[in-house]
């Protein structure tokens, strides 16, 4: 299943990040971890559309991290995914089945210093139609007081593109990240973090399995991301604020506002309700749904040397609900079950239109996980 574009709505971001800690609190710790942990997670995500169930995806993940005298820690990650059911060839229209297996590997190795941190890692992530790899370097380095700290980083990836349809053959996809950020301690109850980020890529940015749709070989987006988390002493919780600008080449503009709020119970429970809206214009070559051409896609104008039907790339806005329970059972075990539900509406951009004859858009997301440090 080839993944061509920035907003698949809400799977794709979790199977990527399911083992993930929060931003703010995880980033940039300048001491090697005292313990190794070991994690397991299970994600069932499935989609929908009025009349149609669409992708279903299964996957189980495994994390491992293990310090290495005082200085050092490694991790790795492996994900397997089981997807299944059907995607629209274009628009929200012609629902045709898919099946697919992807497995991936991500490993990585951190060297702390007394007021720093670099970290090495690479990925790899396999389906039968797409092959990706990826190396990242990322750096810290706090000040004295370790109240301010600074990050930059750097991935390549390179993916191979072979559709079992045909469409194309061996063709390639390359992109370069860059992110700088800094993270600064206000005070006793206040941390916020601010990152910018860079992405150039070139080559087959098509999807192979969509009906009248040809891209730039080329791509750039730039994205600002902004945290703010604050505690209250009277309730002993801690609110996460985000906001996140997205722009790019195709001409996409997206922002997305998130809160959750997570706060402790008595007996080692805590509970994580949580809120994101997100709006996204059309890419510049987008080709509105139009009625009068069913059952067949309309044609893009003969001067249009690029064009999509893809809804992901249409303008539209969206919410997504969510609430995670945890319970620390002792020193050691730590379990946890997340869910999120996830609705798509073209009349929830900003400027209340978005783009015409889309079929509402829904999904959920159930995630299991447990934990132990030994």
């Amino acid at each position: 299943m080839v993944a061509t574009t920035n907003a698949t709505p809400l799977g794709i971001g979790l199977m990527a990040a399911a083992l993930a800690l929060p931003a703010v609190q995880s980033a940039h710790a300048e001491s090697a971890p005292e313990h190794g942990t070991i994690a397991f997670k299970f994600l069932d995500y499935k989609d929908s559309q009025p009349g149609e169930d669409r992708i279903r995806v299964r996957a189980p993940s495994a994390l491992l991290v293990l310090p290495l005298s005082g200085d050092w820690a490694v991790g790795g990650t492996l994900t397997s995914d089981a997807i299944s059911g059907a995607s629209p060839a274009y628009h929200t229209t012609a629902i045709t089945p898919m099946h697919d297996k992807r497995k991936a590997l991500e490993l990585n190795a951190t060297r702390y210093f007394a007021n720093g941190s670099l970290t090495l890692g690479g990925s790899v992530s396999h389906e039968s139609d797409y092959l990706a790899r990826s190396l990242s370097l990322q750096g810290s380095l706090s000040d004295d007081s370790k109240n301010t700290t600074w990050t930059a980083g750097l991935a390549l990836s390179r993916d191979r593109i072979n559709p079992g349809n045909r469409v194309v053959s061996n063709e390639h996809k390359r992109v370069t990240d860059l992110l700088l950020g800094v993270t600064q301690v206000l005070g006793t109850h206040d941390i916020a973090q601010l990152n910018l980020g860079w992405s150039g890529g070139s080559g087959y940015f098509s999807d192979p399995y969509k009906a009248m749709d040809e891209r730039p070989r080329e791509r750039r987006h730039t994205t600002l991301m902004a945290r703010w988390n604050h505690h209250f002493d009277a309730s002993a919780g801690t609110l996460r604020s985000s906001y996140r600008h997205y722009t790019d080449s195709y001409g996409v503009t997206a922002h997305t506002l998130g809160f959750e709020y997570v706060q402790p119970l008595t007996q080692g429970w805590t509970v994580t309700p949580l809120l994101r809206l997100y709006t996204q214009t059309a890419a510049n070559f987008y080709v509105d749904a139009d009625a009068s051409t069913d059952p067949f896609p309309p044609n893009p104008p003969a001067n249009w040397p690029y064009f999509t039907e893809d809804q992901r790339l249409s303008a539209f806005g969206a919410r997504t609900l969510g609430l995670k329970v945890a319970k620390q059972i002792d020193a050691n075990w730590n379990v946890d079950v997340k869910y999120e539900r996830y609705s798509q509406r073209a009349s929830w951009t900003l400027d209340g239109r978005g783009s015409p004859g889309l079929a509402p858009f829904n999904a959920r997301s159930l995630q299991l996980g447990v934990s132990r440090q030994f």
